[in-house]
């Protein structure tokens, strides 16, 4: 096997080779491996792919023919791969940098140096004034790195310390050091093995951590940590016994709760601790039930519970302190509404703000207490995302968010609430190359799906470039898991596609949250095949009211977004000339079965426990990889990274060599494994749109819409 492989990759890694369909692509060894369970016999002759020290040579020769062999075909690509990089980060600000927000009694920020990947983080006494004191050059700390990633920085209260945290192998598993900001000096303590989040005590003497386990890559014990000693001495103070549930820290906006978080898909549970005590423990506001989901926000002496208790989409409610654990006690702020759902809450001393979603549209509602009227927030384009930014002071008379749409750059608004809807535009993406939002269109649709539902579709195009007769190419996107909605938000790369006739869409299938809870259930567990329907009935829509050319149609997605590409393409691939999946979720029933996988026993609310018949049929009925059959396929490329820590690179390793021995089409199938990145991809601000280049050179190659 080894000796077959590195003759592949001798014959395919000629730097001068020209792509040539006669040149054969990497043929996997068959080794069968039987797994039975609940009567079914399921044989897989790829199990062999998994390395989870990714160091057994014949798995890492067989990547890396792969890597080469996809090199050799993407040659006609490359010059348009280049000239899309150039493209994609020409239009970056060069100096960006971000609105500096004021925290006790200096101003913060972060912003980049022309040409760097990474940024400085940095702050000033006085915002008019010249002295400027860098906490944190990123770019130094990650020179000579192939991979960075900078985790949570946080500053003590006094502000005479800074922690941060740095991921170097693109694992997720983050290493916390701490600088002095007096000397400038990192001190001794380096505390490993963590999830990159930290909170500090008001001491300024104790710190707290989540502790990674190395196998799972969960986060599942909080340790205290007291500066000036070794983490061999660090104090456990909570171990979540249930897997199934993260954990995360935070603090109270008014700073005087530490708050630890634990959840799972339909559960959570919220504990305190006094941050002036840090010697104490986490007590539980209100103890975990299950299908319970809560969270608290504190003002004075009363907590506001936003809940899913008698509200499918949540209500707000609020009760005193120390009544809380008594849900008899709590009394409704906001009731509950099947067409609006609850998403954020922000307390500020006079004003209460909250985030809703109503039909898919995002709402900012402002609630004074002070006796003013309240009064909502108001936008204008058909589709958009807004949400609260940096608000940092619970003593605050004024409201920063965010706004962008697909044809408005994210801009950051700052409101004065006692002067309704009067705002000032605090900054705005700049987007360079003579960008102008003029040039560009962007619709919502509600497309009927095959059951009668009202899928919601967002769509962006240029004006000049498009025509509704069905004669334009269309990039469909989509994700359709963990209630996460994709939001239509500007983004400047996809103004490549846009300039080059190509009409962008995004189908917000069932799995998210984009039409409330109930559309989040309808795509999971026992329903998950309506984000495969509903994705194929949009593109067959969209095709049908002439957004999109029949044969010109090109989709992606990452992830779970992986997972319905590659549901798709099983069961509706004559839909698709082309297809991205990125870090494919693909080999659901064998992951979901083995609890030493990272993330499985954390989503058993997802997708169901396969140890549980009815599940194990039901996924096994749409698994990608269990559902590979001998037909046309869309031409494919593939991606991952060696050290994913979210969907483990042998999934679509697997995947793709399966897809290579039955697909009986002659369509490219490219696997491109980054041997040094993980789930995110590359890291730094310019080497990531190598990937993007990357997909799109790939779609804009094939579609013949290369345009020099």
């Amino acid at each position: 096997m080894a000796s077959l492989i590195l003759s592949a990759v001798l014959l395919f890694g000629c730097n001068n080779m020209t792509a040539n369909q006669t040149v054969k692509p990497p043929q996997a060894d068959k080794i069968p491996h039987s797994m039975t369970l609940h009567g079914i016999t399921r044989v897989d002759d790829y199990y062999w792919m998994r390395d989870d020290q990714r160091k057994d040579p014949r798995i890492i020769a067989h990547l890396n023919a792969e890597n080469a062999y996809t090199k050799s075909q993407f040659q006609p690509f490359n010059d348009l791969k280049q000239r899309l990089f150039e493209e994609l980060v020409g239009r970056l600000d060069k100096d960006e940098s971000s609105v500096p927000y004021f925290w006790h009694q200096h101003w913060y920020y972060r912003y980049y140096k022309a040409g760097l990947e990474y940024p400085v983080i940095a702050r000033k006494a006085e915002l008019a004034g010249e002295h400027e004191q860098v906490l944190l050059d990123v770019n130094l700390r990650a020179k000579g790195q192939e991979f960075y990633g900078l985790g949570q920085v946080s500053v003590s209260p006094d502000e005479t310390k800074l922690v941060f945290a740095e991921d170097l192998l693109s694992r997720r598993i983050y290493t916390l050091y701490v600088k002095d900001l007096i000397t400038g000096e990192l001190i001794e303590d380096v505390l490993e093995g963590t999830d990159g989040s930290v909170v500090w005590a008001n001491d300024n003497l104790h710190l707290f951590y989540i502790a990674k386990d190395p196998q799972t890559l969960l986060g599942f014990q909080v340790f205290r940590h007291k500066l000036g000693t070794p983490q061999s001495d660090d104090v456990l103070i909570y171990e979540e016994q249930d897997d199934a549930f993260y954990i995360g820290l935070g603090k109270s906006l008014d700073e005087t709760q530490i708050v630890l978080y634990a959840e799972s898909t339909v559960t959570s549970e919220v504990s305190m601790l006094d941050a002036n005590q840090p010697l104490a423990r986490f007590t539980p506001v209100l103890a975990r039930e299950e299908g319970h989901e809560y969270s608290v926000s504190k003002l004075d002496d009363t907590y506001y519970i936003l809940t899913n208790w008698q509200a499918s989409n949540f209500r707000l409610m609020k009760v005193a302190i120390d009544q809380a654990a008594d849900k008899n006690a709590w009394q409704d702020v906001i009731a509950h509404d099947l067409n609006s759902r609850i998403e954020d809450v922000l307390l500020l001393n006079d004003y209460m703000v909250v985030q809703t979603r109503e039909n898919g549209i995002s709402r900012i509602r402002i609630y004074p207490f002070n006796g003013q009227a309240e009064f909502e927030l108001e936008f204008n384009d058909p589709a958009y995302v807004v949400g609260l930014d940096i608000n940092i002071s619970q003593q605050s008379d004024k409201l920063r968010v965010f706004y962008s749409s697909p044809t408005t750059p994210e801009s950051i608004y700052e409101y004065a609430l006692a002067t309704p809807n009067e705002r000032e535009l605090l900054k705005q993406e700049q987007v360079l190359g003579g960008f102008s939002r003029e040039d560009y269109q962007a619709e919502r649709l509600f497309i009927t799906a095959r059951d009668g539902k009202q899928v919601p579709v967002s769509l962006v195009y240029r004006k000049d470039k498009f025509s509704k007769d069905g004669t334009n190419p269309l990039y469909q996107y989509g994700y359709g898991s963990y209630g996460y909605t994709v939001e239509p938000d500007f983004s400047s790369s996809i103004l490549s596609l846009l300039d080059r006739g190509v009409v962008y869409a995004i189908a917000h299938v069932r799995g998210s949250e984009m039409l409330g809870r109930a559309w989040y259930d309808d795509g999971r567990m026992l329903n998950k095949q309506n984000s495969f329907n509903d994705f194929v009935d949009v593109t067959t829509a969209l095709v049908e009211q002439g957004y999109g050319a029949k044969g010109k149609v090109v989709a992606a997605g990452g992830s779970a977004g992986g997972l319905l590409m590659g549901g798709v393409i099983n069961q509706a691939p004559e839909h698709y000339f082309a297809v991205a999946a990125h870090v494919p979720f693909v080999d659901v029933v064998t992951t979901m079965l083995d609890e030493s996988i990272p993330l499985t026993t954390n989503e058993y609310d997802e997708w169901g426990n396969p140890n549980e018949k009815v599940y194990f049929d039901y996924m096994l009925s749409y698994a990608p990889y269990d559902n590979i059959k001998a037909q046309a396929y869309p031409h494919l490329l593939v991606t991952t990274g060696l050290h994913d820590s979210q969907v483990q690179y042998f999934e679509p390793a697997k995947w793709v060599a399966k897809l290579r021995e039955l697909k009986t089409d002659d369509n490219m199938l490219l696997f491109d494994t980054d041997m040094e990145a993980g789930h995110g991809g590359k890291s730094g601000r310019y080497r990531q749109y190598e990937d993007k280049a990357q997909e799109y050179a790939f779609f804009i190659g094939l579609l013949g819409l290369d345009e020099q």
